[in-house]
């Protein structure tokens, strides 16, 4: 902690300064204190993507696309994960750094883009690196669209960042909001695509 805020009170690029140190102290707190640390980013996924891939490859013969279970899955799966995640974290980012905003180079947005920038790398990781083990564990011969997968990525990004900024606000003015949202978002895995393709959902 004396570390952090050494290098938030230094001059040079207040900004830059404050959100490295915000990402460092996230890093300790959220990563640091339970064992095997970053491990756990990865090792979830991997386990919910082995449930997915084992109860729906029981009951039925092929996923909706393709004639990979975990494959299917890890592209609707991952994406959406990190979107809630992003979106959850940002939402929580003034409570869980305010003891830090009393410092004067510390600013609400700074808050905000440390645990967006730190979710955001982490999920990206955790993405390539599950995929890779998809790929190289079946031996798939596979044709990566990486214009797509970024655009996708990106605009989950983006929505996460505004759906978990506009949460942050909301949350801290009505504090009843985060319990109201918790609940309408509940349905959101259902019917956001991962089980099934979105070209299937009816217009109406």
């Amino acid at each position: 902690m004396a570390q952090i805020t050494s290098l938030v009170a230094k001059g040079g690029f207040p900004g830059l300064r404050a959100i490295t140190a915000l990402i460092l102290r996230e890093m300790a707190t959220t990563y640091g204190r339970s064992p095997g640390g970053y491990v756990w980013a990865i090792v979830e996924p991997i386990a919910a993507l082995a449930l997915l891939s084992l109860f729906f490859s029981i009951a039925f013969r092929n996923p909706p696309l393709g004639d990979n279970f975990a494959l299917f899955y890890a592209t609707g799966y991952l994406p959406f994960m990190m979107y809630t995640d992003i979106s959850i974290k940002v939402g929580a980012s003034i409570r869980y750094s305010k003891p830090l905003l009393a410092y004067p180079r510390v600013t609400y947005i700074d808050t905000i883009l440390s645990r967006f920038l730190l979710n955001l790398l982490t999920h990206l990781v955790v993405f390539i690196i599950v995929m890779a083990g998809i790929i190289l564990f079946y031996d798939l011969n596979i044709a990566l669209n990486m214009p797509a997968i970024a655009q996708a990525f990106g605009m989950a990004a983006a929505l996460a960042l505004g759906i978990g900024s506009l949460n942050c606000y909301l949350s801290s003015t009505f504090p009843l909001w985060e319990r109201i949202w918790s609940i309408v978002n509940r349905p959101l895995f259902l019917v956001s695509g991962v089980f099934f393709l979105v070209d299937n959902m009816t217009e109406t």
